[in-house]
């Protein structure tokens, strides 16, 4: 058997992804900082990546320094926005992304804002789709809004703090750090064997929610674990804009009471 369907190739046409690695292939080559600003699609699919594999191929797992590349969107990014994300790397999205976000990432920074005339609250809307930082190994990720499932299955070493999350969360995750601002769906740490989760969780629907075939729930534990969430909420609203982050901030002394901490049994 065979289908007669016409084909969906991918059009031969330059791509964002070409663009932006033809924009900015000087400044990497001469260490450069440049910024970078487009309008992206959801057809916009992989932006960054090829931009990401010529960093690579020029100075390895290294990259470049903080912040060398700032690209900023507007629009809906199509799937596997940022991936392969690199060292000096930051990708913007006003608006919101498609599934595979920060495939593969290894460095660099992803952060997903509001619209800029965005006016209802982040945590109560979807920002992100399924399967975000499927295998990433390092880099962070900030998002403005709850994410779809599957929420950094296989992270390796990623820092990555959203504000909602569907089912089956930190699936296989081995290492890096997970921050919800907001609900989990079910099935939470399946096969969870490294790495570190914290949840932020008023209504305490965690403990029915989670797989304890491999990991545990504790509170807090301390100065270090409370300190450095704080920072990292710190950052997320700084990043994002977030109102809701920094309204957790805000009422530290409330909010810190309310987190898990899922760790490896």
């Amino acid at each position: 058997m065979h289908s007669e369907q016409p084909r969906n190739d991918r059009p031969e046409s330059s791509t964002l992804d070409d663009a932006l690695l033809l924009a900015c292939k000087r400044a990497v080559d001469e260490k450069k900082p440049i910024e970078f600003k487009a309008a992206i699609r959801n057809t916009d699919r992989t932006v960054g990546a090829r931009l990401a594999g010529y960093i690579a191929q020029k100075y390895g797992d290294a990259g470049l320094r903080d912040k060398s590349i700032v690209a900023t969107f507007e629009g809906s990014a199509g799937q596997s926005f940022g991936a392969f994300c690199i060292n000096g790397m930051q990708l913007v999205v006003y608006g919101e992304a498609n599934d595979y976000v920060g495939k593969g990432m290894n460095g660099g920074e992803i952060v997903i804002r509001l619209p800029k005339n965005a006016s209802y609250a982040s945590n109560e809307n979807a920002i992100l789709g399924n399967t975000v930082l499927y295998g990433a190994t390092g880099g962070t990720l900030y998002a403005a809004g709850q994410a779809g499932e599957r929420f950094c299955v296989r992270n390796s070493g990623a820092v990555a703090v959203v504000e909602g999350v569907g089912d089956h969360a930190c699936e296989y995750m081995t290492g890096g750090t997970v921050v919800v601002l907001g609900a989990c769906g079910r099935n939470f740490g399946a096969g969870m064997s490294g790495g570190i989760a914290f949840v932020y969780d008023p209504e305490n629907k965690l403990p029915a929610r989670l797989n304890p075939d491999m990991v545990k729930l504790e509170r807090l534990d301390g100065e270090a674990d409370d300190e450095w969430l704080r920072e990292c909420i710190k950052g997320h609203a700084a990043a994002t804009g977030s109102r809701y982050a920094w309204v957790l901030d805000w009422r530290w002394g409330d909010t810190q009471k309310f987190f898990w901490k899922v760790a490896p049994k």
